[in-house]
C-alpha cells in the first residue's frame, strides 16, 4: 500500500511542477509591465507595479526551482526503469545481453579449447589430477590384493608341503630272517648277506615281460652304481613260483641277466615266510595244467649292510633314476 502511494505521488509531481512552470511564464509573457513602466509608477507614487515586479520576481525565482525538481525527478525516474518507455533502449539492452551471452559462450569456448589442449581447467568437475589419483589407487588396490593372494596360497603349500616332525615310530616293519636254498644249491640266511649293500627282487622265471625288464634295469643300475660311487650292490633274485623254479631253474635264469645276480628259491612255506616279512604279494592266477601265471608285487628292496630295510624302489623308475636312488642313501649312510 506504501509503494502504491509513493508511486502515484510521484506522477502527480511532474504535474504541479508543470503547472507552477506556466503560470510563471504567464507572468512573464509580453503583458506583464516593463522596467520602465515600474520607475515611472515610482516616481507617482504608484506601488501597484512594485508589486508585480517583486511577484514577477518571485515567480521565475520559483520557477527556476520548480525546473531542478523536475529534472532530479525525471532522472531518478529514468534511472530506476531505464527500458520501461523506450524500446530501443530495450533492444539495445536485449542486444548486449546477447552480446554479452555470446562473449560468454565465446568465454566457455575458449575454456573447452583449453581443456581440450591438455591443460588444467580449473574449476572442472574432474580434472587431469583427480584421474590421476583415482587411476593410482585403484592400481595400488589390485596389487596390494593380487599380492596378498600370492602370499596366501605360498602359505597354504608350504603347509601342505612341510612335514610336521613328531615322535619316531620306528623303522619299517620290512624285512626278517629267513632260509633259503642258493642258485648253487646252497642254503643260505640273511646273516650271508650282511656286510655288502643288496637290493631284492620277487619275480618268477616263467615271467613273460615284467620280470626280465625289472632284472635287465636292475642289472645296468648295479654297474652305475659301481661307477658312480665304487660300493659293489648284490641283487638278489628270490622265487616266489616254487612248484616250477627249481635251483637249477633259477640258476640258469639269473645269469641270463648278470653274472652278480644271485637266485634263490626255497618250499612253499619258506617263500610264504620271507614273502610275508617283507610284504610281498603273490598269487597263481589263469591256471591251465602247469601252464600258468603268477601275480606279484613288482617291488625293489634297498637293504643296508646289516640287512635292515633303507627304502623301495617301484616299476616307474628307470635306470637312471634307480642309480641315482641309490647312490643317494649309500652317501646319506656313510655321514
Amino acid at each position: 500500500m506504501a509503494s502504491a502511494l509513493c508511486k502515484s505521488a510521484s506522477r502527480l509531481r511532474p504535474v504541479q511542477i508543470f503547472r507552477r512552470i506556466r503560470v510563471s511564464s504567464d507572468l512573464l509573457s509580453p503583458s506583464s509591465p516593463s522596467p520602465a513602466c515600474i520607475s515611472d509608477g515610482l516616481r507617482h507614487g504608484d506601488l501597484s507595479l512594485l508589486r508585480s515586479f517583486f511577484s514577477l520576481n518571485s515567480g521565475v525565482e520559483r520557477m527556476k526551482m520548480d525546473q531542478r525538481c523536475l529534472l532530479s525527478t525525471s532522472a531518478s525516474d529514468t534511472t530506476s526503469k531505464p527500458n520501461s518507455g523506450n524500446p530501443e533502449t530495450k533492444s539495445s539492452g536485449e542486444n548486449e545481453k546477447s552480446g554479452g551471452s555470446e562473449s560468454s559462450d565465446g568465454g566457455s569456448d575458449q575454456k573447452s579449447d583449453r581443456g581440450a589442449s591438455g591443460k588444467d581447467v580449473r574449476g572442472a568437475p574432474v580434472s587431469w589430477m583427480s584421474f590421476f589419483l583415482l587411476f593410482a589407487t585403484g592400481a595400488g588396490l589390485v596389487f596390494y590384493y593380487d599380492r596378498e593372494k600370492k602370499r596366501h596360497i605360498e602359505d597354504i603349500n608350504k603347509n601342505s608341503i612341510a612335514v610336521k616332525e613328531g615322535p619316531s615310530a620306528g623303522k619299517a616293519a620290512i624285512g626278517g630272517p629267513f632260509s633259503l636254498i642258493r642258485d648253487d644249491g646252497k642254503r643260505i640266511t640273511e646273516k650271508d648277506l650282511m656286510g655288502k649293500w643288496t637290493i631284492l627282487y620277487f619275480g618268477f622265471t616263467h615271467c613273460p615281460d615284467i620280470c626280465p625288464d625289472e632284472l635287465i634295469k636292475l642289472a645296468a643300475a648295479i654297474d652305475k652304481i659301481k661307477e658312480k660311487s665304487g660300493v659293489d650292490v648284490v641283487p638278489v633274485f628270490i622265487s616266489v613260483d616254487p612248484e616250477r623254479d627249481t635251483v637249477q631253474q633259477v640258476h640258469e635264469y639269473v645269469k641270463e641277466f648278470h653274472p652278480k645276480l644271485v637266485g634263490l628259491t626255497g618250499s612253499p612255506e619258506e617263500i610264504k615266510s620271507v614273502a610275508r616279512s617283507y610284504r610281498v604279494y603273490y598269487m597263481k592266477t589263469e591256471e591251465e595244467d602247469s601252464d600258468y601265471l603268477v601275480d606279484h608285487s613288482i617291488v625293489m628292496y634297498l637293504m643296508s649292510p646289516e640287512m635292515n630295510f633303507v627304502k623301495f624302489y617301484g616299476k616307474n623308475h628307470d635306470v637312471d633314476s634307480l642309480t641315482d636312488g641309490i647312490v643317494k642313501e649309500i652317501r646319506q649312510y656313510r655321514k
